[in-house]
């Protein structure tokens, strides 16, 4: 699978995030992978850095949170979508905690998952929530 569906997956996992209670991801994790999102021929070790990547994230949800916030000039995050929010979430992980992607790949590719799941608007949108992180 490339990077860019590898990204799109772990999208398609936190944004189950805002639906279910902690309790529940580890099952929709389950359910995710058996479902026709994943495709039944990866590899093993794509299916572990999905794992691993989304509990991470999951983790750091309140950090990131707080840095959006902070960085977002006339937005919280309890304004944004839930669509358009998961996604940044996961650029502002790359950024500040995944050493291995450069930050302009981090917004590229969020700005073209916005643009795949959120509304018209939405990839210029997180482009400029975005970019003061970069």
């Amino acid at each position: 699978m490339t990077r860019s569906r590898i990204r799109e997956a772990i999208y398609q996992m936190l944004f189950r995030v805002e639906f279910y209670p902690p309790e529940q991801l580890d099952e929709q994790l389950e359910l995710f992978f058996e479902s026709e999102e994943w495709p039944q021929k990866s590899k093993a070790s794509e299916r572990d850095y999905v794992t691993s990547k989304f509990r991470s994230i999951v983790e750091k949800i309140p950090e990131i949170d707080e840095a959006v916030d902070s960085n977002s000039k006339n937005w919280t995050t309890s304004r944004m979508s839930r669509s358009d929010l998961t996604i940044i979430r996961l650029a502002v992980y790359e950024i500040r905690y995944d050493d291995d992607i450069p930050t302009s790949v981090a917004i590229n590719e969020a700005v073209e998952l916005a643009k795949k799941y959120g509304t018209d608007s939405s990839g210029s949108f997180v482009n400029g929530v975005l970019a003061k992180f970069a």
